[in-house]
Order: structure tokens, then sequence, then C-alpha cells
């Protein structure tokens, strides 16, 4: 009779003792985005915390109007990263939680200066997610923690917290995580990229200038090092090239008067290598479809496509070009390269040049299809 009770006893305390370190949501400050900045003359680091308000997080519906709800920012300095967030710890009731942290913005100076330092540590942190988004500004980050999405609707709205979708992305850069990001930083070849942020105050009006955030270009990196920026122009069409399901949006020209306007939907572009070379040296073959959206001038079809095919080159190779300046493989013909070809990769790395000339490129061949014609009509004898 007494074994009876013994067993629902057992499992009863079991099942307590597992719940009881649970916390309400009340009881805890969850921080949903981070900060880091370098002062080099100081030589110290200031972090900023983020911290979600759940009051605000769903869009609001109904008539009833609701006060608007600041956003909480902390920030502390100190010699290390630990030692300026351990500040933090010490003046933040109810305590911080990191297990949400979404995005971790980094200062341009702290890209330039402490970049590989930074990126071990959080790698190495357990509390924070591989996950999370990464990316860099050269605003003052509490200006970037402070702005709201549009129509006030909270911070976890804006391009901070941008997802990563199946969907088609149109003339966009794409949000990278940390875990993809440190994937390419450590590879021997070729680029990783750091979306950067920006805060736009001229295009959205409320009563007055209302502010909102875009990414407007890459930090580009290699070999560990921070190599250059790059507008958002060339980094959405490196984006174009080199990802999936990304389009964009084309103006097509002859002798720089505006003929038509063209989508170009994810190309596939194939690196063809010169065998037995102790360096990558190099053909590209894309091809293409496009949509036609506008006609602005009455032009032959085959002119068209003409056109379009040595637009595309012409940028393929002044982005090639432009990377060479300052030793970066842009187009990251090498990461390929490297996994193909070990023997003569290994021959590469006992010299310290850069593996990438004018001559490497040999030759790019485009091929271009126009599927759609939004109604325009050729003469058929133009197909």
């Amino acid at each position: 009779m007494r074994r009876m009770w013994i067993i629902p006893f057992i499992t009863g305390c079991l099942m307590f003792t597992g719940c009881s370190g649970l916390k309400n949501i009340q009881d805890l400050t969850y921080i949903v985005a981070i900060g880091l900045d370098y002062d080099e003359e100081k030589q110290e680091y200031t972090a900023y915390l983020q911290g979600l308000n759940f009051a605000n997080v769903a869009k609001q519906e109904g008539a009833k109007p609701i006060e608007p709800i600041p956003i909480f920012i902390a920030s502390a300095s100190g010699e290390t990263l630990n030692l300026a967030v351990s500040k933090l710890y010490k003046k933040s009731e109810p305590p911080v939680f990191f297990g949400h942290v979404e995005t971790l913005v980094l200062s341009k100076r702290l890209v330039k200066h402490r970049f590989r330092e930074v990126i071990e540590e959080v790698g190495r942190n357990r509390s924070l997610r591989h996950t999370m988004r990464l990316i860099t500004t050269e605003e003052k980050i509490p200006d970037i923690f402070n702005i709201k999405a549009l129509f006030n609707y909270p911070a976890v709205y804006t391009v901070l917290y941008k997802k990563n979708t199946d969907e088609m992305f149109q003339d966009e850069i794409k949000p990278t995580r940390l875990m993809h990001f440190l994937r390419e930083f450590y590879e021997p070849m070729g680029v990783a990229k750091l979306p950067s942020v920006k805060i736009d105050h001229d295009t959205w009006k409320a009563d007055k200038d209302y502010p909102v955030l875009y990414f407007d270009g890459y930090a580009i990196f290699q070999k560990q090092k921070f190599m250059k920026d790059l507008s958002m122009n060339d980094a959405v069409y490196i984006n174009w090239l080199l990802e999936k399901r990304v389009s964009i949006d084309q103006k097509v020209e002859e002798d720089e008067q505006l003929v038509a306007a063209v989508k170009l939907s994810s190309p596939k572009m194939k690196i063809k290598y010169v065998k037995g070379k102790t360096s990558p040296e190099f053909s590209i073959e894309i091809s293409t479809q496009a949509d036609l959206l506008e006609k602005i001038k009455d032009i032959p079809i085959d002119n068209l496509i003409k056109l379009i095919e040595a637009d595309i080159k012409t940028k393929v190779m002044r982005i090639y070009n432009d990377g060479l300046e300052k030793n970066t493989d842009l187009l990251n013909v090498g990461e390929k390269w490297y996994r193909e070809h070990p023997q003569q990769y290994r021959k590469l790395m006992r010299t310290s040049n850069f593996y990438l000339d004018q001559n490497s490129l040999k030759n790019v061949k485009v091929d271009v299809q126009i599927f759609h014609f939004n109604t325009y009509k050729y003469e058929e004898k133009s197909f």
C-alpha cells in the first residue's frame, strides 16, 4: 500500500524541480540587439544594448490611440568587451538576458581597428546565438538603435531584424548571419561581406522628417582583414551574380541615351579555370533571363539584347578590376579554385603575392534571353 503513493510523489517532485528554474516574462530584461564601438585614442570599447519592450512588439490594431513607448538603450565603456558589458549587469534590473539577441551592430571604427579580436570573442560567447545577424555602420550606434519602423512600429520591424526568407530579393542587400559570415571569413581565398546600415532622413515624412534604416553597401574582408567598403549598387550587383533568388532592375542605354528598362533574374555564372596554373586563370560565362519593363525608344530586339549583354560584361569587368586595386577577390573566383586544385594551392601559399592580376581574367561571355515583353510588340523578323 505504501508503494502506491511513492511513485506519484517522486514524479511530482521531479516535475516541480524542472519548472522551478523558469522565470516569468517580466522578470528579465530581454536584449534583442548589441552594439559595439571602439575608441582608438582612449583604447576603450563601448557596448550598447537595445532592450525589448513587449508592450509594443505586436503591430497595433483597432482605433484606440497608443501612447508612444520609448526604446530602451543602455551603454557602458571599458578596456575590454567583458569589462564594458559587466558594468551593464550592475545597473540593469530586472536582470539582462542575452538568449534572444537577434542582431550585433559593429561600428566601422571597430571594424577597422579591432575586428578580428572582437569577432573571435563573439564567436566564443555561449550566450550569443550563431544565427544572429551581423551588421556594420558608420552612424552612431545609439542613433541606429533609436530608429523605429514606419508607422511608429517598434524597432524590431526595422532592417536590423530583416529576415533572410526564400522570397526573391529585388535590388536589395540580404542580411548576413554570424555563422555564414564566419565560414567565409576564415576561408583562405575569396571574400566575406558584412551589410552596412545607414539612416535615411529624406525619403519619409510624418509632419516632420521620419528617419528610416536601410542597407547601403558591404564591408569587404579577405584573409581575415577589412579591405574596403562597397557601394550599394556594386553590392546588389555582386549579390545578383553570386547569390540565388536575387533580381535587379537595370537601365539599357545606347550612346548614353536611355532606350529601355529591364529586370534581370538570377543568372547562372560558370567559371572555367585554365588547367595547370599555380594561380587562378579563368573565363566567366553568364547566362540570364530578362523581362522588358519599359521600352523608351524603338529598338530592334537583337540590338537590345546586345546592349544588355555588353552592359553586363562591362560591369563585371569593372567590379573585378576595382577589386584588384585593393587586392580583393570581389567575384570569389579563388574560393572554388583552391578546392579543385589543392596541389597548386599549396604552391601558391608559398608566395606572398595576391593570387589575381589583370591577366587572370581571360574572357567574359554573356548570354541574355528576353522571356517577357510586357505587351510591347516586335516584328517577327526581329526574333
